[in-house]
């Protein structure tokens, strides 16, 4: 089983990359969540990995935080949850408000991940409410704040590697840091990218 990968990120799409391995390129699945945060095409990776082996296909997932891995073997222990829709399940939520949601059992929440449904939702509260908050908590992929200078440099790198402009970088992380204090890293790096695709 492949549970480690570090090399030369060869290919980045969207819930895709290609890690060349010391020539070998090895296709691996991955979360928005992780996707985001990844570099250009060229840099360096090293991404946990999931191996799902059935008869016909092996396929690897990656993982650049050990919650995301977490909640994405525990998603696959759910009834009717498969690789497919659990990778969906961490790009529409992040694992510090899935368990949120868990706790409060809000199943409207969950049912606004794309394929996830009522009954599904509901077999998520019922078989992960408590696992998930035993095994990571209430504050689960929680980091550090944009106040924190190397969290707030961890960000602005984020989004210049996505190709935008430092100048417009600096400005909105600069000028959403408070607002943004309590959030995890996740969420402030989709709200940037949320106010700068309006700039």
């Amino acid at each position: 089983m492949i549970a480690f990968l570090r090399g030369r990120l060869d290919d980045k799409q969207p819930q895709r990359v290609v890690v060349d391995v010391g020539g070998v390129g090895y296709d691996v699945a991955v979360p928005l969540s992780t996707f985001y945060l990844l570099g250009d095409e060229g840099s360096d990776v090293a991404l946990r990995i999931y191996t799902h082996v059935r008869e016909d296909q092996l396929a690897l997932f990656g993982f650049l935080t050990a919650s995301e891995q977490l909640v994405f073997e525990r998603l696959l222990g759910v009834s009717g949850i498969g690789p497919k829709l659990a990778l969906g399940v961490l790009s529409g939520i992040e694992p510090v408000e899935l368990v949120g949601a868990l706790e409060r059992g809000d199943v409207a929440r969950l049912t606004r991940i794309p394929g996830v449904g009522k009954k599904t939702a509901e077999r998520m509260v019922l078989e992960l409410r408590d696992r998930l908050l035993k095994e990571l908590g209430p504050g689960a992929g929680v980091v550090a704040a944009v106040g924190d200078q190397g969290q707030r440099d961890d960000l602005v790198s984020a989004l210049i590697n996505l190709g935008y402009d430092r100048r417009a970088v600096d400005r909105v992380v600069g000028t959403q840091a408070q607002e943004w204090s309590t959030r995890p890293f996740e969420q402030q790096l989709r709200a940037a990218l949320k106010t700068l695709s309006r700039a």
